[in-house]
């Protein structure tokens, strides 16, 4: 009581606000600016789109030759003229894969959609220290597989919601009550995850938006489990429950964690098919790892005697913000392959002032202009994104028993 006293009394003969009306103001004033910012950037009238493909980016996404592709599009898409130039919108290069696709033999599918006993893929994307390129890994992965035309659901369950603002949701205006995961996992009333699936600006990726609502999970868990009655779904399975309404959709699920360990991501590692965690090879950021990674393992053991599948098809670790100068850094990645082994990844994702600059106006590698950069900068950046999501995409096939 003393300590209160003299600190009211401190603010009272200081004159400065209380610490509650200071954040809270504070709060206010960021929100307004970051939606002034957004409308600036892009207007209520206009609609988040991604950039056209060149011939030789959309031959490279097809897997085909330019004079195939000029064969292929002559007599069925209207490639648009950018300055002279011809190029393909996203709605045309998913037209010329079902073209291909028709007209395929043997093996080759160029609509890769899982057939079969081919399970659907859930990947979780954790990572328990922020800043380690969890958020840009999801968005560049869930965009890449869209692209290679499998069908997409990318999870925001964030409650910072970062992802959703990088596919044009801005969780403070465009989501509102039960629009998030939570509305499909809560308690009580929930909704049909079909309900709300949104639609984005590439055929074949879909989105699950996030905000501050989602908080309400790890509010709600607690009492639900003092108050759990038999026959009630245990927090642990609601996210592979809510999955599971809509898996014959889609072929992969991509799942932006929030960085902590809650109730939230426990439930997201066991619905998962499969794990990537990002790492940013820096002495402090591993030594965080290492403790996730024992906490981790204690739930995960914990929620498995209680029923929770923790199985898996695959689990790995991404290099992040890497610096291939850095000896550290170098020394570092080193390190962890000599513990991991083949459990990470031989491509790491570099550290980019490309994709980072991107991330200031809302957008990825993918839907920036190439002419914003150097040539030299953007094509290292697009290289480096494209080796990483190609390793993760051999893992989904191999999981898959794809040669």
């Amino acid at each position: 009581m003393a300590v209160a006293s003299e600190k009211l009394t401190k603010t009272a003969q200081t004159g400065a606000p209380e610490l509650k009306t200071l954040v809270q103001s504070h709060g206010a004033e960021l929100s307004a600016q970051l939606r002034a910012h957004h409308r600036n950037i892009f207007p209520p009238e206009a609609e988040k789109s991604i950039r056209p493909f060149t011939p030789a980016e959309t031959a490279k996404l097809l897997g085909i030759h330019e004079s195939y592709l000029r064969q292929v599009a002559a007599d069925s898409i209207a490639a648009t003229l950018k300055n002279g130039r011809r190029s393909y919108t996203v709605q045309d290069i998913q037209e010329l894969r079902k073209l291909l696709d028709q007209g395929t033999r043997g093996n080759r599918r160029y609509l890769p959609h899982r057939q079969g006993a081919e399970h659907m893929q859930v990947i979780t994307i954790m990572n328990f220290k922020g800043g380690s390129g969890k958020t840009t890994t999801s968005a560049h992965l869930a965009q890449h597989l869209a692209l290679q035309g499998y069908r997409v659901l990318a999870v925001d369950l964030d409650p910072q919601a970062s992802l959703s603002a990088l596919f044009g949701h801005q969780p403070e205006t465009h989501v509102g009550p039960n629009e998030t995961l939570y509305g499909a996992i809560r308690y009580e009333d929930r909704r049909p995850m079909a309900e709300i699936v949104r639609g984005t600006y590439i055929p074949g990726l879909h989105i699950v938006p996030g905000n501050l609502e989602l908080m309400e999970f790890e509010h709600d868990t607690p009492k639900a489990l003092m108050g759990r009655q038999s026959g009630d779904t245990l927090f642990f399975a609601r996210i592979g429950q809510a999955l599971g309404q809509v898996q014959n959709l889609y072929d992969v699920v991509v799942i932006d964690c929030p960085p902590q360990l809650g109730y939230l991501t426990l439930s997201a590692l066991t619905a998962a098919t499969a794990v990537l965690i990002t790492v940013h090879p820096q002495m402090l950021d591993v030594m965080s790892m290492s403790q996730f990674l024992q906490m981790t393992g204690d739930l995960l053991d914990e929620v498995s005697r209680h029923g929770a599948s923790t199985g898996y098809d695959w689990m790995k670790y991404l290099i992040t913000r890497f610096e291939t100068g850095d000896g550290p850094q170098n020394q570092m990645v080193a390190f962890l392959r000599s513990i991991f082994g083949e459990h990470v990844l031989i491509h790491p994702m570099l550290k980019s002032t490309a994709i980072s600059d991107a991330g200031l106006t809302n957008q990825t590698i993918y839907e920036v202009e190439r002419n914003q950069f150097t040539r030299a900068t953007y094509d290292r950046a697009l290289e480096a994104v494209s080796n990483v999501n190609t390793e993760i995409e051999a893992q989904i096939r191999k999981a898959w028993g794809r040669a």
